[in-house]
């Protein structure tokens, strides 16, 4: 079967490998469609640290069950399942305390172990996740990067009528504030690609504004009557955007850090304590799958438009070197294998 395999930076190919065997415990799956993430990107170019080499890519994926032993969760063969990737220990004190995403020892697919990016997948039947007959394949090849938004949610408590500041108007960004939409608060969505702002104004996004062009802490100032923001998602892991995050919470706000920063970060400390600042770290995502599918399929958050799909391994290839030639161009390339 064909893989999108990754020899090392800048290195990336089509790959011929043995279709994996049936395993128990797993269930043996036809992938259907997959999704470039911004970590793929960033392991095509080398700076992703996390990254190991040589490796199979991917690991935003859905598809059909070919093979299937006795399960607790009732799938069969024939089912449309979304592929959690996360891999956790079950063990250490996270894992204990049911977080999961927080494993001391996780692993992910497409990371440190062989990704999805391939036409057959092997998978352990505990981390899949039934989806609708009837639902439509580009829905679920954005289950994985929806809940990694909506993960960063639930860890700032956001609550209906809130105003949240969101810096980064990229797939996790722009997904979060169509997120916040969806509970009913306020997102203010900022980043410096006027092309972004649009697209998300088109999304009803109504508080928009672009860091370059103008004073941030004014407008957030002036659209929350003094307030501030009192939820801030850091979707950039930019070293300004995580210190504006302090100067655009509220007093007694809660930040969610959200994006991966390149190295160690500076934080004015006198400024947190002077606010009381919450901050949380948020990473992964945990048992948020089945919340994110229900709003896909019940068209909560609508993120059809925002996909540029192909349809071909070969197809998906170039879109890795699409997304480092012309970043700007697309929010998000699936492809969706015939």
């Amino acid at each position: 079967m064909k893989s999108i395999y990754i020899e090392k930076a800048g290195h990336i190919c089509i790959k011929e490998m043995e279709e994996p065997a049936y395993i128990p415990e797993h269930a043996l799956i036809e992938i259907k469609v997959v999704g470039i993430c911004g970590s793929d990107v960033t392991a095509f170019k080398g700076v992703n640290p996390t990254m190991t080499y040589p490796r199979t890519m991917g690991h935003e994926a859905a598809g059909i069950i070919l093979e299937i032993g006795d399960n607790t969760k009732g799938l069969k063969v024939g089912d449309k399942v979304a592929i959690e990737p996360y891999f956790s220990c079950g063990e250490c004190y996270p894992c204990r305390k049911g977080m999961i995403n927080n494993c001391e020892k996780m692993n992910v697919l497409g990371v440190r172990m062989e990704g999805a990016m391939v036409e057959r997948l092997s998978h352990p039947v505990k981390y899949l996740h039934k989806l609708p007959d009837d639902m439509d394949w580009r829905l679920a090849a954005v289950v994985e990067p929806l809940s990694i938004s909506l993960h960063s949610m639930h860890r700032t408590q956001l609550r209906g009528g809130e105003f949240a500041a969101i810096f980064g108007a990229g797939t996790i960004g722009l997904f979060a504030a169509l997120c916040c939409k969806a509970y009913g608060a306020k997102p203010i969505l900022m980043d410096v690609i006027d092309e972004r702002l649009e697209l998300a104004g088109k999304y009803g996004v109504d508080y928009v504004v672009n860091p370059a062009k103008e004073n941030i802490i004014k407008k957030i100032s002036q659209w929350t009557n003094g307030e501030m923001a009192p939820v801030v998602l850091e979707c950039s892991g930019s070293q300004k955007a995580i210190n504006d995050s302090l100067e655009v919470a509220s007093n007694s706000g809660r930040i969610g850090l959200v994006g991966w920063a390149k190295g160690v970060i500076d934080f004015n400390q006198p400024r947190i304590l002077r606010k009381e600042l919450n901050i949380f770290g948020s990473r992964n995502s945990s048992n948020e799958f089945p919340e994110c599918i229900d709003m896909l399929y019940k068209k909560r958050v609508d993120l059809l438009e925002l996909l540029e799909v192909r349809y071909s391994m070969e197809e998906l290839l170039q879109g890795f070197h699409d997304l480092v030639a012309t970043p700007e161009k697309y929010l998000k390339i699936i492809s969706i294998f015939q």
